[in-house]
């Protein structure tokens, strides 16, 4: 491309019209920063050294010189949302609300804000009122989502389930959850007094629903729930085979929920008189799943069935593939319960052959004092555990108490997941 004489009179003109520019914008900028009050500058001051509680107290001051300063008031509201002065939060976002010149954009910004607050502060109705009047604007899926929240705590699953729908409808996502709360709502019929057979029906057919639209994975714990809430229904209305058939069914596609049913599945076969069989299903699914909570029951129920020998013989080969203070404390704790003619606690070594004392018993010493040192130890192994906030209760809750979180502890206790 040949060069042109008179791109030297060009270039330097867009060098000129630059400086122009820039000056002209330093000049606005000077002109502005001469409009904002002292009390934004000493606000400034205030954070830099580290003073927070000053610096909020200037820029509040800002905020009633200039109440054009919306951005002003909705850093302020959060920030002592934060800070857990709901009171004062609620002030600030209320008083955007009051102003009748407000755009809408920005009224419905200050409406989620004073929800949230109000949310924060634990007035649940004055939130639930205020979040639904966002479902027609652009802050419709947070105000949604915390309507679950709210529901969820306040234990009403069935504007839960609705507002869920709705969620759904406007964006393509997954809300597992929903299975519980189907769930949640067969729970309280069964518990109701008289027995509401119908609704629980009713209330599971709506959780297998639900379940289809989830990968299988995703949905495991919440169809092994659903299949224990059918297996108490078959027993409440006093249907053996089919409950054996829903617990059976955790067995077979949610392994890792079998510690949760194995009670119940060995009573419904003990139940028909057939004790051994159960005791062999357990058994076998033991040798394949390994769990402290089904390593219990099968102990157990071989120290009923076949006595102290065999028991103790399972016992030690568990503790050899899988070792555990946690089961050691436990079958140390039945011993102890329910000391037998030929088992250690007892003392009795005629009653045990030769070999199952030397090979399958807890050799010698006091037994009661065993326990006491193990179970020390084991107290803090002895629960299950939240992967979302880390509570850890020592019953299985589907819903976490600490962070309302669904299906974060695994069906196993502390010590097997460390």
């Amino acid at each position: 491309m040949d060069f042109e004489p008179w791109w030297l009179i060009f270039i330097p003109m867009l060098f000129g019209l630059g400086w122009v520019a820039a000056r002209f914008d330093f000049r606005q900028m000077l002109r502005e920063t001469r409009t904002l009050p002292d009390s934004y500058f000493r606000g400034l001051n205030f954070l830099l050294n580290e003073e927070p509680d000053r610096a909020i107290d200037a820029f509040v001051e800002v905020a009633k010189l200039d109440p054009e300063t919306t951005e002003l008031h909705f850093a302020l509201g959060s920030l002592f949302r934060r800070r857990g002065e709901m009171e004062r939060a609620i002030r600030v976002h209320q008083s955007l609300l009051n102003r009748a010149d407000l755009p809408v954009a920005e009224r419905d910004h200050a409406q989620h804000e004073l929800a949230q607050d109000f949310l924060k502060a634990g007035m649940l109705d004055r939130a639930e009122s205020t979040f639904n009047t966002l479902k027609d604007t652009r802050f419709a899926l947070p105000a949604l989502r915390s309507l679950v929240r709210i529901y969820e705590s306040e234990h009403d699953w069935p504007r839960a389930i609705e507002v869920v729908k709705t969620l759904q409808g406007l964006v393509d996502e997954p809300v597992p959850q929903i299975v519980h709360y189907h769930c949640e709502l067969a729970q309280t019929a069964l518990a109701a007094k008289p027995m509401n057979a119908e609704a629980a029906n009713v209330a599971l057919d709506a959780a297998d629903h639900a379940a289809k639209g989830f990968d299988a994975a995703a949905s495991r714990g919440a169809r092994a729930r659903v299949a224990m809430l059918r297996a108490q229904l078959a027993q409440i209305e006093q249907n053996p085979k089919r409950e054996r058939l829903y617990l059976e069914s955790v067995l077979t596609d949610a392994s890792e929920y079998a510690g949760l049913v194995a009670e119940r599945l060995l009573a419904n076969y003990t139940q028909s008189g057939e004790a051994a069989q159960g005791l062999d299903v357990l058994s076998r699914h033991y040798a394949q799943h390994a769990s402290l909570d089904l390593f219990n029951v099968v102990f157990r129920e071989l120290r009923a069935q076949r006595g102290q020998a065999q028991a103790w013989r399972f016992a030690r080969e568990a503790m050899r593939s899988h070792p555990s203070l946690l089961g050691l404390d436990r079958l140390l704790e039945v011993e102890l319960a329910n000391p037998t003619a030929g088992s250690p606690a007892a003392g009795a070594s005629d009653a045990v052959p030769t070999d199952a004392r030397r090979d399958d018993a807890v050799p010698g010493g006091d037994l009661t004092l065993l326990r006491s040192l193990i179970h020390k130890h084991t107290q803090r192994l002895d629960r299950y555990v939240c992967k979302s906030c880390g509570f850890q209760p020592r019953r299985f809750y589907w819903q976490c108490p600490g962070c309302n979180a669904w299906e974060t502890s695994a069906p196993r206790r502390l010590e097997e997941l460390e």
